[in-house]
């Protein structure tokens, strides 16, 4: 059982500078709430409640000053500083400490996922005892992406980086779930002609002794990447409708806390004194009335 998870949120978030000049692209505002909530709410939806943060050297108390230690929530927020990006597996060497001898989800910060089923996915992918599991996502252009092909049984079959031709239009996404051998097989790892350490090399890894395994988000759900400006708006206003429509939020860690009795209405409260008067605390207001 999969109890701890990883939030990816260093880079250097350079195709949208020079916002990112000035402040960590996780804590930018996509729509109501800082980026980062929509992955940790993720990981919420899965149930982890020990969470390690990792960002850019000398960014921690930025992150620190809307979620200091997740009490608030219920569950453990750990912080670690990336001296520099080397690729995503080093998140598991900076986060080896914090790992121990667990398994462990990793989940980058400018990820976005929706669904109806999802959180079923989710919850199922943390009973991974063995192996790793991805999740993928159909897209009509897979030459932008990692692409991967599965047999019948989910099992991967062909990892190809954005490739020219495929006969797979199904992308690997930024949330993965890996036994401890995850370590191991990083810290193996050859540093690629980007000078990073890459997630395919250590997918492969995986793949080559049969224990990678997918989880298909079909239709219904959304998987969308917050990489450029026009990614971040178009994701910004997706949120915006979806949640204008239903009266619904998206991403309310507070909610989920909630939900998943983690806090009682006492913490719902607290959290609405913190953020002071806006629609946000409104919500939580509505929530616990």
């Amino acid at each position: 059982m999969i109890k701890k998870g990883i939030i990816l949120a260093g880079g250097t978030g350079s195709r949208m500078s020079p916002i990112t000049k000035a402040i960590n692209k996780q804590l930018l505002p996509l729509y109501d709430k800082p980026l980062f909530f929509y992955p940790l709410s993720v990981l919420m939806l899965a149930k982890i409640k020990d969470i390690l943060i990792i960002v850019n050297k000398g960014q921690v108390e930025q992150f620190r000053k809307i979620l200091p230690d997740g009490k608030n929530l219920g569950i453990k927020i750990t912080y670690a500083e990336q001296e520099k990006p080397k690729g995503l597996p080093d998140a598991f060497i900076v986060g080896e400490k914090f790992i121990g001898e667990d398994s462990v989800a990793l989940i980058l910060g400018d990820n976005f996922f929706f669904g109806q089923s999802l959180t079923k996915k989710l919850i199922e992918s943390t009973k991974l005892s063995k192996g790793a599991k991805i999740f993928l996502y159909p897209v009509k252009n897979p030459s932008l992406y990692g692409v991967a092909s599965t047999n019948s049984k989910k099992k991967i079959i062909n990892i190809v980086e954005k490739p020219k031709k495929t006969k797979s239009n199904l992308a690997i996404t930024g949330l993965y779930f890996f036994d401890n051998k995850v370590i191991k097989f990083s810290k193996s790892l050859r540093t690629s002609k980007r000078k990073e350490i890459e997630i395919v090399d250590l997918l492969n890894k995986y793949k080559n002794e049969k224990q990678l395994s997918a989880e298909i988000i079909g239709r219904g759900g959304a998987w969308l990447d917050t990489g450029s400006i026009k990614d971040f708006n178009n994701t910004s206003n997706f949120v915006a409708a979806i949640e204008d429509r239903q009266g619904l939020k998206i991403g309310c860690i507070e909610e989920i806390a909630f939900n998943n009795e983690w806090i009682k209405k006492k913490d719902v409260i607290k959290a609405i004194k913190f953020y002071g008067n806006c629609e946000y605390s409104k919500y939580l207001n509505s929530i616990i009335n």
